[in-house]
């Protein structure tokens, strides 16, 4: 090992929120990002209502000593990833901030999620708040970011989320196995669980094909026709 960490182009830039989808389900993950396989539900079409109210990148706005933005975009060279944050909270402190264009003082930067739903047993929220934060250090080139939040609609609370160690080590190599999978064009297969009914890719996934065919092709072979992207 060189220690030389790995720089990727913007070309082989992958999209932030596909970790959540990576970590819940990697076949998932593949359909939507791979194969640009998508259907909608009601979770996917309410989440996208709910994250409405969080999206205006017009906006910024200050409260004491916090400076609120919202949408903004985001990216990480080593990672090879790109995205929005949906709100960033920058936190006036002068010993451990960053400089902000027309503004006095010194600024330390929080991400904030908003999620439709309620706290996961799944890691993916957090990992997605890891990743984004990752990337505010990037560009912003400050110290490590300790703390983001996650905002449930479903509850109307923020749950804060320690961004220690560990969580930063699943993001690098889940991002690593991201863009080896998607270099080689390749799905995963996986074993059908409950969590599937929910799916608002279920009747697509067909989980039980066999051997190295993706969904695709195998659509194409079933139809006769190749399918429009």
């Amino acid at each position: 090992m060189s220690g030389v960490a790995k720089s990727y182009s913007e070309d082989d830039f992958l999209l932030l929120s596909g970790i959540h989808q990576f970590s819940v389900c990697r076949r998932r993950w593949a359909l939507i990002y791979v194969e640009q396989q998508w259907e909608d539900n009601w979770r996917t079409i309410d989440g996208s209502l709910f994250h409405e109210h969080a999206h205006d990148p017009f906006f910024t706005e200050k409260r004491r000593d916090v400076i609120i933005t919202r949408e903004m975009a985001v990216h990480s060279n080593e990672l090879g990833v790109t995205g929005q944050c949906d709100v960033v909270e920058f936190l006036r402190d002068d010993e451990n901030g960053v400089t902000l264009f027309g503004r006095a003082g010194k600024w330390r930067p929080r991400p904030v999620e908003y999620k439709r739903g309620k706290a996961m047993i799944n890691d993916g929220d957090r990992l997605q708040l890891c990743t984004q934060a990752i990337c505010l250090e990037e560009m912003l080139m400050c110290p490590l970011i300790e703390q983001g939040c996650l905002y449930y609609g479903e509850t109307k609370r923020r749950e804060y989320v320690d961004l220690n160690g560990e969580l930063r080590d699943t993001v690098r190599k889940m991002f690593a196995e991201m863009h080896t999978y998607f270099e080689r064009r390749y799905t995963p297969r996986v074993k059908p669980n409950k969590s599937c009914n929910a799916c608002s890719l279920r009747d697509i996934c067909v989980p039980k094909l066999p051997g190295e065919n993706s969904v695709r092709k195998y659509i194409e072979d079933v139809t006769g026709a190749a399918t429009v992207v």
